[in-house]
């Protein structure tokens, strides 16, 4: 979509997607510069903004990499994770919900279920970034509760919306908070942060078969209870 074509809010929400294909094309700072000021807008309960956000891209981005395709090869033992990113004994819908996208994906890279190498490789591309010139890591204070992770998780949707205005593609990726406390060593934070997730952010490989299969949503009937009305 070009960047000066005008959309809706509701267009930006139908036009997002989780893209695991990017370009190479560079982002313009200045660019993320205006998103980021118009994602203050973002409501939080008592004003308290608590998300603190660092952005990378080269040299700086590759060395994030790097450090943590390190601890990758080191099998579980390298694992450092901030919190559990899915619940434990996670049940239907839930599971089937998670199982079929899950599935949907590999498929539409023509990737069986039996064909475990591929899938491993695959899954290896979300520690790359799928490609994009820029991620953005999301941390806070270690003092922060639930209601102020889900005033980040509202700053995180008004960036991704807002770079689809831009004509950006993202894709938020908690799987960075498995090795939290090296993204903070390459980052330079302090211990006082935990790392919430982090958010690939580039211009969308549109002719890659990831970036075109339908993502499904429940129907409203699924998760609106009508009361009164």
């Amino acid at each position: 979509m070009p960047a000066n074509e005008a959309l809706s809010v509701a267009d930006a929400l139908h036009r997002r997607r989780s893209v695991r294909a990017f370009s190479d094309r560079p982002v313009d700072r200045a660019v993320l510069a205006r998103i980021f000021a118009d994602a203050q807008r973002a409501p939080s309960g008592g004003n308290l903004q608590p998300w603190q956000v660092t952005v990378v891209t080269g040299a700086r981005w590759e060395r994030v990499k790097a450090a943590v395709a390190a601890r990758i090869a080191m099998g579980r033992d390298g694992q450092q994770p901030e919190y559990d990113i899915y619940p434990r004994g996670l049940t239907d819908p839930w599971e089937s919900r998670r199982f079929g996208v899950g599935e949907a994906l590999y498929a539409s890279l023509g990737i069986p279920r039996e064909d475990k190498p591929g899938r491993l490789a695959r899954f290896m591309e979300n520690y790359r970034g799928f490609g994009a010139p820029v991620m953005l890591f999301l941390h806070c204070s270690r003092i922060m509760g639930p209601p102020q992770w889900a005033d980040m998780g509202m700053w995180l949707q008004s960036v991704m919306l807002l770079l689809v205005e831009h004509g950006l593609a993202s894709c938020p990726q908690e799987c960075w908070a498995m090795y939290g406390a090296t993204i903070r060593h390459e980052l330079e934070l302090g211990d006082d942060q935990i790392l919430f997730t982090g958010l690939a952010i580039g211009h969308a490989d549109a002719a890659a078969p990831v970036n075109q299969w339908p993502v499904p949503r429940a129907e409203l009937d699924e998760v609106i209870d009508w009361q009164g009305f």
